[in-house]
């Protein structure tokens, strides 16, 4: 129906030169399947959007749903959740193509890990060089030759998205450690349907509350254990963390217990978990922190937030650990050149969605083209995440031009670099109530247990300030609602076995971002707690509760 719809144009709405915009054409006259949204926020005008922005910053603040960020004197200041109150559309012919491509990049990054720690069949074919995988910092050496129960290391994938001027999808780079964002996702909806109910009207929008259900499906599959109901936990390195917030959530919404260090323990070569009752076995971890510091006899010896003995665990098979021990070997950007050609040595099938073109700089050849190049291109560091160290060429000045070729002729296997992708636009509300183009990307979300579930839409990034295209929280950024419309075809995703999980309730606790999480910071904590108030007698919050232990769906907070 709203093909039918006739929207006028919006004023003064300039797109990018070189960019395509996700909601609207060249005119600013809405496409087919935005038109009805358009339309709405017209007839809705300026003063109503902003008086629903005006409520969403005060209740943001008021039950502690913000991030900290930076002022020019280095101050550290809260911040409203920058939710953008206009949402990004997606068809349902769209998102089938992003589906698709997503499914199969994450059967070929998994069966990529499983190769990589086993057959080397791929090193064999010289298609990937041995000698650059075990040079990646985050080769897990420990997990050398130990197949992941079930065979599936990618528990969790989100893979960020861009749509280049031409229209196209592209993945921008793999996030298949530990990658975070899905609470955003369903807090945003819940958001939305509360402070512009208006928008919905009319609409089919396919649900993304699903999203704890899957997840807690996907880890019971992976169990090691032959029991019914085995006991799954989110490990979290504490609230110190940038991402606690939705460490906490999801193991509210799934019914699981969240623990930190000093829960688990592992006796014998299996893991358990301290509770009141004594130990209680533990078959699924969904761990929330980084290989680093999982188990100080394997990995930093120096962690106090691992579980001594837990990769002995592992190799015993007598637990699962999602996502597995060493996928960060998958997700280094050195390694995402080589994806496209893992697709097609795999599974046997040409790339549905293409890679952002991108030259590795240890090569002699691509290091002189990209140096020629260098004021167009970005580059990037192989194996940093959350925006670090990302040099934007067209952006700097002939200093760091300058800078930038020095760091790359002396260490170029360090570096990446790729052409510049013109992101798309979107409309989004700019502090008045007036629409304005700005930058955004995708990060879809995606759970692998018996098989791939990936959740409609995901997180959309903004970058709120004019012209930029750094859509980071911690760097002006926000997020909007992400809608796939629903044309009746078959659904995105198999019913799980649980009961359909209510939209949780905005919480009265503080987000703390998406980008990459800060054991460091965690670690640096614990090293201040005296050994004897780490013993769970002496630290109640490290005793888990059973007779607080409910079912999926009714967890302490749940709703």
């Amino acid at each position: 129906m709203s093909d039918l719809i006739q929207t006028p144009p919006i004023e003064r709405y300039e797109i990018p030169f070189g960019c395509c915009d996700e909601l609207v054409d060249a005119e600013g006259t809405p496409h087919p399947h935005a038109a009805s949204l358009m339309a709405t926020l017209q007839r809705l005008g300026p003063q109503a959007l902003k008086a629903a922005g005006d409520r969403r910053d005060t209740i943001f603040m008021q039950q502690g749903i913000t991030f900290e960020v930076a002022g020019t004197d280095g101050e550290r200041r809260d911040r409203a959740w920058p939710l953008d109150l206009v949402p990004r559309v997606l068809t349902a012919a769209e998102w089938t193509t992003i589906k698709r491509g997503l499914a199969q990049r994450i059967r070929a990054l998994n069966a990529f890990v499983d190769d990589v720690y086993h057959a080397h069949e791929i090193v064999r074919a010289g298609i990937v060089p041995w000698s650059l995988i075990v040079s990646r910092p985050s080769f897990a050496r420990p997990v050398h030759g130990v197949r992941a129960p079930g065979g599936v290391y990618c528990h969790v994938s989100g893979c960020d998205l861009v749509r280049g001027g031409d229209g196209r999808w592209r993945v921008l780079e793999d996030n298949v450690r530990t990658p975070s964002g899905i609470s955003y996702v369903l807090e945003n909806r819940v958001a939305m349907t509360r402070l512009m109910p208006e928008l919905f009207a009319g609409h089919r929008i396919r649900a993304v509350d699903h999203y704890p259900s899957l997840l807690l499906d996907a880890l019971r599959a992976v169990a090691p254990a032959a029991e019914s109901h085995p006991t799954v936990v989110v490990w979290t390195p504490g609230p110190l963390n940038a991402a606690y917030f939705e460490h906490a959530f999801l193991a509210r919404q799934m019914g699981v217990e969240l623990v930190e260090p000093g829960d688990l323990v592992v006796r014998d070569a299996v893991c358990y978990m301290r509770t009141t009752a004594g130990l209680e076995r533990v078959q699924t971890i969904y761990r929330r922190l980084d290989d680093d510091f999982i188990d100080p006899l394997e990995f930093r010896p120096d962690s106090l937030l691992g579980v001594p003995g837990l990769v002995r665990a592992y190799r015993a098979g007598t637990v699962a650990i999602a996502n597995a021990i060493g996928t960060g070997v998958a997700d280094d950007k050195a390694i995402y050149h080589y994806v496209p050609e893992m697709i097609r040595f795999y599974l046997q099938e040409e790339p549905i969605l293409d890679n952002v073109p991108t030259y590795l700089l240890s090569d002699e050849r691509s290091r002189k083209h990209v140096l020629q190049r260098l004021s167009e291109l970005v580059v990037k560091p192989t194996s940093e995440s959350g925006g670090k160290g990302v040099f934007i060429g067209p952006q700097a000045s002939a200093a760091e031009l300058e800078l930038q070729a020095r760091l790359i002729e002396d260490q170029p296997e360090r570096f990446i670099a790729q052409e510049l992708v013109h992101l798309s636009t979107a409309p989004t509300e700019i502090g008045d109530g007036r629409l304005a183009p700005r930058h955004v990307d995708l990060r879809p979300f995606a759970v692998f247990g018996d098989e791939i579930r990936i959740v409609p839409g995901g997180l959309t990034r903004v970058a709120l300030r004019e012209g930029s295209m750094i859509v980071n929280s911690s760097q002006g950024g926000g997020s909007k609602d992400t809608w796939v419309l629903d044309d009746g075809g078959p659904g995105d995703l198999a019913p799980g076995t649980l009961p359909s999980h209510r939209p949780p309730r905005l919480p009265d606790v503080r987000y703390g971002g998406w980008h990459h999480q800060a054991q460091q910071q965690q670690q640096q904590s614990w090293q201040q707690i005296q050994l004897s108030q780490r013993q769970p007698a002496q630290r109640p919050t490290g005793l888990r509760q059973q007779q607080t232990r409910q079912r999926p769906g009714g967890g302490p907070g749940a709703s």
